[in-house]
Order: C-alpha cells, then structure tokens, then sequence
C-alpha cells in the first residue's frame, strides 16, 4: 500500500478518459451508483477505500498552493 503523494501519469491519465471501454460505458448508462463498489467487489472497494485516504494527489496539492478552485 502507498502513503502520500502518488506520481501524476500524463500517459494512464489520458488513456483512461479517452478508453473505448470507458466512452461505451458512459453512453449507454451502464454505470452502477456511488457505494455500489461494496456490493459488486468488495475486495477492490475496501482496497480503494483505504488507498484514497492513505494518499494525496499531486493535482491537489498544486491546488492548495496557488488557490485554485
């Protein structure tokens, strides 16, 4: 498990948001609602849980230190 800043990747960022698979989910709804992730993988959900919190965006950061929104 990671603790603290993770490393921004241009390349995975760019690739998830421009994914097939990700633009055919988006279109045809096929998304579950938020906290659905403990019903359908509760593994990967605990998982996510504690990463998200064990850690913090460099995005973020960037934010906080020159006041953007």
């Amino acid at each position: 498990m990671k603790f603290g800043i993770r490393r921004p990747s241009i390349k995975r960022s760019l690739a998830a948001r421009t994914s097939v698979k990700r633009m055919v989910k988006q279109s045809l709804g096929l998304k579950a609602p938020r906290g659905m992730g403990w019903v359908t993988d509760p593994k990967r959900a605990a998982y996510n849980r504690v990463y998200d919190r064990t850690t913090v965006s460099f995005w973020s950061l960037l934010k906080k230190l020159f006041g953007g929104g």
